[in-house]
């Protein structure tokens, strides 16, 4: 079974966000969720933005890099939206990934400094009409990175919609037909890493 580290996103680490690490765990796999916003949690987008901005996204980014120092080299990369900067940090720059898991967001791999490491399969997730996701072009990253990956070890996933966090059910932007497709696309994934 897969070790996950999972990052939330800007709303903080919201009951959606711990459900859907337990889903994780009902598969048999080890799931670590830690909280970036340390006990903080928003309403809206918009808060936990600003809320990330004003303590820096650096910072944020940074408390997940010191989450990842106590697990082992290979792990599971997962974030949502804003968890995705220290998901594919931590991918980029850490030795030993397993794979990754980007939700709603992707950011170009020169971001953290060089292309995507040998072998490390990842898959994104996202709506192909999420104002953030294909109107500030993460989706543009997403397909660099996807082909970057190497035959096989990428794959990018687009939902029919315009929401953004359309996976955790306690917000506004929840679908959950597109929410069960992604979770058992995710699952496949991590079942495929013990094979």
């Amino acid at each position: 079974m897969a070790e996950v580290l999972l990052f939330h996103h800007a709303h903080g680490l919201t009951p959606g966000v711990l459900a859907f690490a337990e889903e994780l765990r009902g598969c048999g796999h080890t799931v670590h969720v830690p909280d970036l916003y340390e006990g903080r949690m928003f309403d809206t987008l918009e808060a936990g933005a600003g809320y990330a901005q004003e303590v820096g996204f650096g910072t944020i980014v940074e408390r997940g890099v010191r989450a990842a120092e106590s697990l082992p080299g290979r792990i599971v990369y997962a974030g949502f939206s804003l968890g995705v900067l220290p998901a594919q940090k931590l991918a980029q720059t850490r030795e030993g990934a397993a794979g990754v898991l980007l939700f709603e967001a992707c950011v170009p791999v020169e971001e953290f400094g060089g292309g995507w490491p040998a072998g490390v399969p990842v898959q994104v997730h996202g709506m192909d009409a999420d104002p953030f996701f294909a109107g500030e072009g993460d989706v543009e990253a997403a397909r660099a990175l996807v082909a970057g990956a190497g035959a096989g070890r990428g794959e990018l996933f687009l939902y029919p919609g315009d929401r953004h966090l359309f996976a955790d059910p306690g917000l506004a932007g929840y679908d959950a037909e597109a929410a069960g497709l992604l979770t058992a696309r995710v699952r496949g994934f991590l079942d495929g890493l013990a094979d």
